[in-house]
């Protein structure tokens, strides 16, 4: 009796410490399972259905927003034909550098905006952009373009792209400048479709002013709805500072920002002139409204291959050697007498000029210590950068007036966006692989 309790015992301790065994290793599962390394969600996914929504929402943005905004040399030479003929060049400019000033500098806001709120920011700024075109069908004074093109288009541009561009670097990481490349290579095929589309309209049509501006209205709509339901930030929200003052404290940051300044000086003159010398040279009008399209048909490339090399060779080497050579060809602008002359240096220019924008965006996204940051880095790197594009075509166009040609304004621009080459190829020395790495 005594040795079957003592086995029946035994049994129950067996049983026991079998149950024990099992809550132990159920337990160890639940360790091993339920943490969540929050490191983990600064690991970009470089790929996948998701990443290249967002990538697709943020190039129809760009096709939208820096599509129009490279169709101003287009805008400029009607103005000065038409409703702005007794205005001088350079107050005209001023309604497109301003513009383009705006889109980058109200990255100061949306930025910043995007890291704590997320893609919210660019819904009610898609309504504003819309209503913004439709009203510019209806400008017929100088105060009211500049009112409208100037300054509300410019706002709500600032507000489209820099959360777009932000969103892009959180799913990309070591194919980011490629795919910072595709995305801005938006506002090349938007500069190729809207400028023909405007010069025929505007030139070769019976529609007139109003109707050429509201079917570009109607026909962005579609993709600026299209990005206010792809584009979505994949990081929660950052619940610091609203902008880091301390980045500008950073040597890399602030080199960036002065190499961008020079680059952008000078940059945007054949963007905005070559329309209106290609006229003087004897160019038909309507011939002439296709230049920007030429520009931006090449700068599509001029924007994806340097992107993808970028990934390889280096951000800020392809930053350098692009905005060198943008600077030298832009030295070379008045050289061209002939219609052929002309069109061969606009797609010169526009393989070149691709890499700026783009590197741009790259080299920005190196700078934050985090990826919850891009959005504030690239808003006040932007803001301060792109001052110089509001005052860069205004001083260029007193130099078209008083000299009464384009040779003056292109050895300035040139030289200036060498300069600023030359400074994004130093900045190469605030990084571990220093001047000669890739970078």
């Amino acid at each position: 009796m005594s040795t079957s309790g003592t086995d029946s015992q035994a049994i129950q301790q067996q049983q026991q410490q079998h149950q024990e065994q099992d809550l132990s290793d159920t337990s160890d599962l639940d360790l091993e399972v339920k943490p969540v390394d929050a490191s983990d969600l600064d690991v970009a996914p470089d790929g996948g259905s998701k990443a290249w929504l967002v990538a697709a929402g943020a190039w129809a943005v760009l096709f939208s927003c820096m599509g129009f905004a490279n169709s101003f040399g287009t805008f400029e030479e009607y103005y000065l034909a038409n409703q702005l003929q007794n205005e001088p060049v350079d107050n005209v400019s001023w309604i497109g550098s301003l513009s383009t000033f705006l889109q980058f500098a109200a990255g100061m806001v949306s930025g910043p905006l995007f890291d704590r709120y997320g893609a919210k920011v660019i819904r009610p700024a898609a309504i504003l952009y819309i209503f913004a075109i439709m009203m510019l069908s209806l400008c017929k004074q100088y105060w009211q373009i500049m009112l409208v093109q100037g300054i509300l288009m410019g706002i709500a541009m600032g507000f489209l792209q820099v959360p777009s561009m932000a969103a892009v670097p959180q799913y990309f990481d070591k194919k980011r400048a490629a795919a910072l490349g595709v995305v801005i290579s938006g506002s090349s095929v938007g500069g190729i479709v809207l400028p023909i589309a405007l010069s025929k309209m505007l030139n070769a049509s019976s529609l007139g002013f109003g109707w050429s501006v509201r079917v570009i209205g109607f026909l962005l709509l579609p993709f600026v709805g299209f990005a206010c339901v792809t584009v979505e930030a994949r990081l929660p929200p950052r619940k610091s500072d609203f902008l880091i003052p301390s980045a500008f404290k950073e040597p890399r940051f602030v080199l960036t920002i002065s190499a961008l300044f020079f680059a952008f000086f000078g940059m945007f003159t054949p963007f905005f002139y070559m329309p209106t010398y290609a006229v003087t040279r004897g160019m038909d009008e309507t011939l002439a409204g296709y230049l920007p399209s030429i520009l931006n048909a090449v700068s599509t490339f001029g924007r994806i291959i340097p992107g993808v090399l970028a990934d390889k060779y280096g951000r800020y080497n392809t930053l350098a050697i692009g905005t060198v050579a943008s600077g030298i060809i832009i030295c070379c602008m008045d050289l061209p007498k002939t219609n052929a002359g002309i069109i061969v240096y606009e797609a010169i220019y526009g393989f070149a000029s691709g890499t700026i924008l783009s590197g741009a965006a790259a080299a920005f996204s190196t700078c934050p210590r985090t990826p919850q940051e891009f959005g504030t880095y690239m808003g006040m790197g932007f803001t301060v950068s792109a001052s110089a594009a509001l005052v860069g075509p205004p001083v260029n166009g007193v130099l078209v007036d008083t000299y009464g040609g384009y040779s003056q304004v292109s050895i300035l621009s040139g030289v200036v966006c060498i300069f600023g080459g030359l400074i994004a190829f130093y900045t190469k020395t605030t990084s571990p692989q220093g001047l000669w790495g890739n970078v």
